[in-house]
């Protein structure tokens, strides 16, 4: 956005003085932020049940969307679960990071990891 004013001042009957002002001049292009997809990645150490509980707390999908993704994680080894702008990218792939491991498979060690990268890639 253009912070430049046009002033203009015209002399008026009787000495005194009008000002007219011009608006400051806006840019048409607005830049929009970049969007970021959060991509997660599959693994053999956690269930269905695991991805689809935490697909649910964590981005409030339904219990059918939650298995969609379960499903195509599981087929294609990623899925993104959400486009947004980074800093909600960066915080909902630290959330999975920090959601914990499955305690219905006993070697599983963690969380599932997950990546973010840009959408316009």
């Amino acid at each position: 956005m253009s912070t430049s004013r046009t002033i203009t001042i015209e002399p008026e009957e009787q000495g005194t003085l009008a000002v007219e002002r011009v608006e400051p001049a806006r840019s048409e292009t607005k830049k929009r932020p970049d969007a970021y997809h959060v991509i997660l990645l599959d693994d053999d150490d956690h269930t269905y049940e695991y991805v689809i509980g935490m697909l649910r707390k964590l981005f409030g999908v339904s219990p059918e969307r939650a298995y969609q993704f379960a499903n195509e994680v599981d087929d294609s080894g990623r899925v993104i679960v959400d486009t947004t702008s980074l800093e909600r990218a960066e915080f909902k792939r630290d959330q999975m990071h920090a959601f914990g491991r499955d305690w219905r498979i006993a070697r599983c060690a963690g969380s599932m990891s997950a990546v973010i990268e840009p959408a316009n890639k």
